[in-house]
């Protein structure tokens, strides 16, 4: 059991936060580095010789062993026998769903099934499947909640295919922090599906256990389970599925041998193949380190507090009232912490006209406080869609209308904002920070009805 103290780890590896007066509520977005790893990297760096691993001198066995020992404890946290996963070093989480959207063996009527509730980088596996002469079908969300329709989700997948499908879903979502059940992979498996989990806002404050859930294809980044490094996600893939990719090209790194004259090329076996030119062999060890690191804090222990400091945020937002009783706050996805839903809460704050505040004031306001949250739509266009009820003939009648901006397409739509409020807690997150954001809403929100005169145009969502 950890003995690890998260008042004392707070202190020791985050603070930072308190030493600039900074209240960190995007944990969805990015983890925060702890002073620990990074020092420990400096360390590892400085104190010894790496080079590029495609080699055998001194300095490119050295990278290689850390190599070898980062993909070990990678499976070793997911619980993944080496005889049926191995693990694909990628930038990030995006970088790991593009090998497999641009090597899947898509076909004419084969299907690509997807969730409404999908980040951005998973909608775009649908241009390969749409290149392909794949089908590609939603399975929408609905209620209060924002949970997957499962008799939808039941018929897409039994519809009858000449060829294999893939079902791509998020483990969490990134927008309102509904949990989808994890028993839809075997579900999927059953019914002739490869399954593709992005698990990028689960696993921060999630076991996960490979060895009691098969999906073929599992995609993370690491930033955003211990913060440190940036740009070093994976794709753990079982071995079986890895065989069934075709790649489109070859690059430095990926290939036994290839002639330019005679024009062929012959790629290497397993994940070599997929790790293109030269892998960030400086950082890919700090994935040990930062492994090492929240195994001795405790994933279960981890979860846990989580869970409480969600249940504190909820619980207060749904006390926040204007005067009158309305409420200040319409929340996005389930309103209690339970089982089905994560530490991401995805809300409006609303004037004491009842109508939303545009987020850009939002935006403003939290920032001079110092509190770091997120705005607008969160890469996820579908789970937005559903919060705001906007119907398939609006969304398709403003594809074609006259939009040369965001600002357009939120008119054609009729919509008072770009999205919501994101609030997110991790592992150095304090009760104290759920408050600080508590108090700033009742302080500067509680009767009044601000105004977003003179906010610049929005970039985009």
């Amino acid at each position: 059991m950890s003995t690890v103290d998260l008042d004392e780890l707070r202190a020791h590896d985050f603070g930072y936060l308190d030493a600039e007066g900074h209240t960190y509520l995007d944990y969805t977005g990015a983890g925060l580095a702890p002073s620990s790893l990074v020092r420990a990297a400096a360390a590892r760096i400085t104190g010894g010789v790496f080079g590029n691993p495609h080699s055998e001198s001194p300095a490119s066995r050295a990278s290689g062993d850390l190599l070898a020992e980062a993909r070990a404890a990678v499976l070793r946290h997911f619980a993944a026998d080496p005889a049926e996963y191995t693990v694909v070093f990628t930038a990030n989480a995006t970088a790991a769903l593009r090998l497999v959207g641009e090597s899947y063996p898509f076909a004419p009527r084969s299907r690509l099934v997807m969730l409404l509730d999908n980040h951005n980088s998973v909608n775009g596996l649908r241009e390969y499947a749409r290149a392909a002469g794949a089908r590609t079908e939603y399975v929408p969300v609905h209620g209060q909640d924002l949970a997957v329709d499962e008799q939808r989700l039941h018929t897409a997948l039994t519809a009858r295919s000449r060829h294999r499908g893939l079902l791509a879903y998020p483990a969490q979502s990134n927008f309102t922090g509904v949990r989808h059940s994890l028993d839809w992979i075997a579900t999927a498996q059953r019914h002739g599906y490869d399954v593709l989990l992005d698990a990028a806002a689960f696993v921060p404050a999630n076991p996960l256990d490979l060895s009691r859930f098969h999906p073929d294809f599992t995609v993370v980044s690491w930033y955003k389970v211990f913060g440190y490094p940036t740009g070093i996600g994976s794709l753990i893939v079982r071995r079986e599925a890895l065989a069934r990719l075709r790649r489109p090209w070859f690059s430095g790194g990926t290939i036994y041998a290839a002639s330019a004259q005679a024009q062929w090329h012959v790629l290497a076996d397993g994940e070599a193949a997929f790790e293109d030119g030269t892998v960030n062999f400086l950082s890919i060890p700090d994935i040990t380190a930062g492994l090492e690191w929240i195994d001795a804090i405790g994933m279960d222990r981890v979860h846990d507090h989580v869970a409480r400091l969600t249940g504190q945020l909820l619980t207060g937002v749904a006390k926040l009232r204007h005067s009158d009783g309305s409420p200040m706050a319409r929340v996005y996805g389930p309103t209690d912490s339970g089982p089905a839903r994560g530490g991401t809460v995805a809300l409006n704050l609303l004037g004491a006209d009842g109508r939303v505040i545009d987020e850009r004031v939002v935006a403003q306001d939290s920032a001079s406080r110092r509190i770091s949250l997120r705005f607008g739509c969160f890469c996820n266009p579908g789970a937005g869609e559903a919060a705001f009820a906007l119907p398939l003939r609006s969304l398709r009648s403003a594809a074609r209308g006259p939009m040369r901006s965001l600002e357009d397409y939120l008119d054609l739509l009729g919509l008072p904002s770009a999205g919501a409020v994101r609030v997110s807690v991790g592992v150095s997150s304090q009760p104290r920070d759920v408050e600080t954001f508590l108090e700033f809403v009742a302080d500067t929100y509680r009767d009044r009805v601000p105004t977003a005169d003179g906010l610049a145009d929005r970039a985009g969502c």
